[in-house]
């Protein structure tokens, strides 16, 4: 992934599964070779493989639990992510927190299999504790702005002022995104201005009425 950065987590939205995931990966693609913008896109684990072989841009996958091969129906291999395609993963998001051991023992898992890691925290305290674990970037994310219309830049910039300086203090080689309400280029540009290397969104690309000029939009504030 090439900072600064645009990461589209579609989570499990109607308008970022199966076709439509494919659909948008092309489309961030095209915006990608046009603007030269940074993008990245985490699917669902059920969609990375068709999704890989079609785009040439950083397919990340949503989650992976931190096992090896063996007895473990319903959980998520990385090897088995690897083989898909992805280029990397989401840890510890607010809709899918971990213990802080299985978030050690996964960004373990994913350097053996260099699967970069982004690893999700809600606070600075919590931002610093994930750099020391050498992830390659940590997205401060407070989870009650997530999915809505304020962004963090604008509601709590203090936040992401003091995640960014925690991390360089614990970790200087690990990157700072910001996510949690960015819909717009001008978050964007907050975000970058106040020290992170890019963000993290969904809705505000995915459910977007005109994704691709959205896409475009956004583009602008990292190129």
């Amino acid at each position: 992934m090439e900072f600064p950065a645009i990461v589209v987590n579609v989570k499990t939205y109607e308008q970022g599964t199966g076709e439509h995931a494919l659909s948008l990966a092309h489309m961030m693609q095209e915006v990608h070779d046009d603007t030269g913008a940074s993008l990245v896109i985490a699917v669902q684990a059920v969609d990375l493989y068709r999704v890989s072989q079609a785009v040439d841009i950083p397919v990340f996958a949503q989650h992976m639990d931190a096992i090896g091969y063996g007895s473990h129906t319903g959980w998520t291999l990385p090897e088995a992510l690897a083989e898909a395609g992805a280029d990397g993963v989401i840890l510890n998001h607010s809709e899918h927190r971990l213990r802080a051991d299985l978030i050690a023992a996964a960004v373990e898992r994913a350097g053996e299999l260099d699967l970069e890691a982004i690893v999700c925290a809600d606070t600075p305290a919590v931002a610093g504790a994930m750099a020391a674990l050498h992830p390659g970037s940590v997205a401060i994310e407070p989870p009650e702005l997530i999915g809505g219309d304020v962004s963090v830049t604008s509601a709590d910039p203090d936040i992401v002022k003091r995640s960014v300086a925690t991390v360089q203090q614990v970790a200087p080689v690990v990157q700072v995104l910001c996510g949690a309400g960015v819909k717009t280029a001008e978050d964007i540009s907050a975000a970058l201005e106040l020290g992170t290397v890019g963000v993290l969104l969904a809705s505000g690309v995915v459910k977007a009425a005109d994704p691709e000029m959205v896409l475009r939009e956004l583009a602008g504030a990292v190129v």
